[in-house]
């Protein structure tokens, strides 16, 4: 398979102190990837890196292709990365519409756009019912469903989700889970997810890496991850 993303040997560092120490990683063109690991352990400062809102220290970052660390991050968006911070990052006083909206602000195909507006609210039905809401009004759940849908209005390549199911009801949780399979399944975007529920992560997951401390302890087939003694003791609670 194709890689669309390399990581090649990354350093990174904030101030003085490193939070990648010679991080590789690879996604292939069709997959999703999971990074996890305990809090401090490098998962976000990968997509920082990925996205430039960091500079890396040394190592090399390619995206289809093309080299890509020290680009601008609207340049990045425009190749066809789109990141969901953690924190559901929504504008609060503007509708689920015109939030939604906002996410294709680097295209100028009207119609177009509007094609992936009706795909995003046919693949979340509650946005569809809440259309018209502020978004500040939406339950956490609904709010983290906006921002994901907002990600794919930029018809992004790659989709770099960074702890989609903190702070959500359990119940929410398996919604969202479902679409990341489905985001992946039918769109053909590439996936990276860092996520501290280990358990959900492997789940939906083809590849997975663990970090520990800025650095690749173990990487797998997320199938062979989830029965792997060392991952179950330490993310899974034991449990598979």
């Amino acid at each position: 398979m194709n890689h669309i993303l390399r990581f090649d040997d990354v350093q990174l560092y904030y101030e003085h102190v490193y939070a990648l120490k010679g991080v590789s990683i690879a996604v292939n063109e069709g997959e999703t990837v999971a990074l996890i690991g305990a809090n401090g352990a490098g998962k976000s400062s990968i997509l920082r890196a990925i996205t430039g809102l960091r500079r890396v220290r040394s190592g090399e970052i390619h995206f289809g292709g093309r080299r890509i660390d020290g680009t601008p991050p609207d340049e990045i968006v425009r190749m066809g990365i789109s990141m969901v911070p953690e924190g559901r990052r929504v504008f609060p006083f503007m509708s689920v519409r015109d939030n939604l909206l906002m996410g294709a602000f680097t295209r100028s195909d009207t119609a177009e756009i509007h094609e992936s507006l009706d795909r995003v609210l046919a693949r979340f039905p509650r946005l569809k019912e809440r259309y018209s809401q502020a978004a500040g009004t939406l339950s956490g759940g609904e709010q983290q469903m906006l921002v994901i849908g907002r990600a794919l209005m930029a018809r992004p390549k790659l989709l770099l989700l960074d702890e989609p199911s903190l702070g959500i009801a359990p119940k929410l949780v398996q919604d969202i889970a479902r679409s990341i399979v489905a985001i992946n399944r039918d769109e053909k975007v590439s996936v990276i997810l860092v996520e501290q529920n280990s358990r959900m992560a492997l789940r939906v997951s083809h590849r997975a890496y663990v970090l520990t401390t800025g650095k690749v302890a173990l990487s797998g087939p997320s199938e062979e991850m989830r029965t792997d003694e060392r991952v179950r003791r330490l993310y899974l609670g034991g449990e598979v």
